[in-house]
């Protein structure tokens, strides 16, 4: 029951977020501060990670190659399928669970265990729609961030099989086009904009309701982490069901 409970009170909190709006001015500030916080303060590590696993899924990709029948196309085909449908879209944004999420978790938490939350609703202001409206808009520019995951990682596993004589440039290209569906693309950004509406929301539910100290803070992180990654592999599930069947 405490789930369901639980489950009843987050559709609540995205109801309440959305009515008896913050004035246009603050809000756009919020908006920019939260854009710099979740999507620009990301894309180092995004980068870092799609580029280096891209490369590591050629590498893997050609080292399991041994029958000489198969084409050395393949590793471009793999490659692109691999970080196209599922890296960069599904498994980024397990790791952006833990970076954002914890992030919005923390800070979300701290200003309630110091009652600033309180302090703004004394004031008469909607805090939801204060804290967690800036949020969402600021996560909607994530789809930007997982095409630069896309075409960095593709860029890894490029330069990986090619520079590590694994195939040829014109090799990997043709396997890099090699029926290639458009779908797909748009496929990764459709469940790409729903993870970055959950990425947003569930750990601003579990920031903002939390009760205690510093000490639950950081176990509020924790587990926004746990049920962020649980709700967008579950989500994941679904939509390749409903989208690639």
């Amino acid at each position: 029951m405490t789930y369901l409970h639980d489950i009843g009170k987050y559709f609540l909190m995205i109801k309440e977020t959305f009515v008896k709006p913050t004035k246009g001015k603050v809000l756009r500030v919020l908006i920019f501060k939260e854009i710099d916080d979740l999507i620009i303060g990301s894309l180092g590590i995004v980068a870092f990670i799609s580029f280096f696993v891209g490369g590591v899924v050629a590498i893997q990709t050609a080292l399991n190659l041994t029958n000489p029948i198969i084409p050395k196309e393949l590793i471009g085909f793999a490659s692109r399928q691999s970080v196209i449908l599922e890296f960069a879209p599904t498994f980024l944004s397990i790791i952006m669970a833990g970076k954002v999420g914890s992030f919005i978790t923390s800070s979300i938490g701290t200003m309630r265990v110091t009652e600033q939350i309180d302090a703004l609703e004394v004031m008469g202001i909607n805090s939801l729609n204060y804290l967690v409206f800036p949020k969402i808009v600021a996560m909607c520019f994530y789809p930007f961030v997982i095409a630069i995951a896309m075409f960095l990682g593709i860029l890894g596993a490029y330069i990986a099989a090619v520079y590590g004589g694994f195939t040829t440039a014109d090799q990997f290209l043709t396997g890099l086009k090699d029926d290639f569906i458009p779908f797909h693309i748009s496929y990764a950004f459709i469940k790409t904009f729903i993870f970055s509406f959950l990425l947003a929301t569930i750990p601003s539910f579990h920031g903002f309701y939390m009760r205690g100290g510093a000490l639950e803070v950081g176990k509020a992180s924790t587990t926004s982490f746990v049920w962020t990654s649980v709700s967008i592999i579950v989500v994941n599930y679904f939509i390749t069901q409903m989208l690639l069947s």
